[in-house]
């Protein structure tokens, strides 16, 4: 089985195809390195592309002879895209046609990753995938215009077709020093440098926290028994943490109180966050999470060896 994984050097793209070689699969992985690196792929046998998505004819020579494409190839981050809106739609909505019509090309499988932050800021919980979307942000726009195409492609063309709201998915691989680093690898290295965790708003915000584990499980089922669906599937589990009862997890893990400041709230960002996980339990029954607190301990380990490297070569 051939697959293609767009953003494959990136957190779960990396992730991903390892767990693919694992399963047999030969991967392809397409990546311009923007926010992936090239270091997540060392050790797993793929066939490295440095291209864009929107590079149409590097997509479609990639996508040739294909099973599968897992496109997650995306400008992360609300805060990104409220800084360049533009830039965040190229890549996350034209870059997602390129990728369609490349798939439809090879008569592929295609998975698309998008967000929930496609929900917007309804009140309502947990978040099925029947609700009106109400994007507040640029980044949420362009995933839920992204899901669009992906889903009008297996309705006019018959591709089959997956789309996966993601939650707050974390893990190894997830960089934290960096400007726009998701918050739980930003808590970790913030606290194992003994810095201030920076919360933005009181901290009672939640989410539901959902492991690269879990993740990259549910990615390799749906491409080696081509799931599709005709409607986006939420990626959760169906947990609800806030920013101050992962902080208590952190501190408790690492056995000391956490210094917190915190900073004014930041536009586009949601409140709450919590998926309804029925639609992905009836299509993947057998995935299980990993435990919030378990997750943590592996993702604590693996900051603390890329700390541990960052000290070696400022060393060297």
């Amino acid at each position: 089985m051939k697959v293609v994984v767009t953003g494959g050097a990136g957190f779960i793209g990396a992730n991903l195809s390892r767990e693919l070689v694992r399963r047999g699969v030969d991967v392809i992985v397409l990546d311009d390195l923007s926010t992936g690196r090239k270091s997540n792929l060392d050790g797993i046998d793929v066939e490295l592309r440095l291209r864009s998505v929107l590079d149409r004819d590097a997509v479609m020579d990639a996508c040739r002879g294909a099973d599968s494409v897992v496109h997650l190839a995306a400008v992360p981050s609300v805060p990104r895209s409220l800084r360049d809106p533009r830039h965040s739609h190229d890549v996350n909505v034209t870059g997602t046609l390129e990728v369609l019509e490349a798939a439809r090309a090879a008569d592929a499988h295609v998975v698309v990753a998008s967000s929930s932050s496609v929900y917007g800021r309804s009140p309502v919980l947990p978040k099925s995938e029947e609700m009106a979307c109400q994007p507040v942000s640029p980044y949420a726009s362009g995933k839920l215009a992204a899901e669009s195409y992906a889903l009008s492609f297996q309705h006019c063309f018959d591709l089959p077709c997956a789309v996966f709201r993601f939650f707050n998915v974390f893990g190894p691989l997830q960089l934290p020093a960096h400007p726009y680093a998701a918050v739980v690898p930003s808590f970790i290295w913030a606290a194992l440098r003994g810095e201030p965790l920076e919360v933005f708003g009181d901290g009672e915000q939640s989410r539901d926290f959902t492991f690269v584990g879990s993740v990259v499980d549910v990615l390799a089922d749906c491409v080696t028994r081509t799931v599709s669906c005709a409607h986006p599937v939420n990626l959760a589990f169906g947990t609800r943490n806030s920013l101050n009862d992962l902080i208590a997890l952190l501190a408790a893990l690492l056995g000391r109180e956490l210094d917190v400041v915190h900073r004014p709230a930041r536009n586009g960002d949601v409140r709450h966050s919590q998926a309804s996980g029925k639609a992905l339990r009836g299509l993947f029954p057998s995935v299980q999470p990993v435990p919030l607190e378990a997750a943590l301990c592996r993702t604590v380990k693996w900051v603390k060896r890329l700390a541990n490297s960052e000290i070696a070569r400022s060393t060297a």
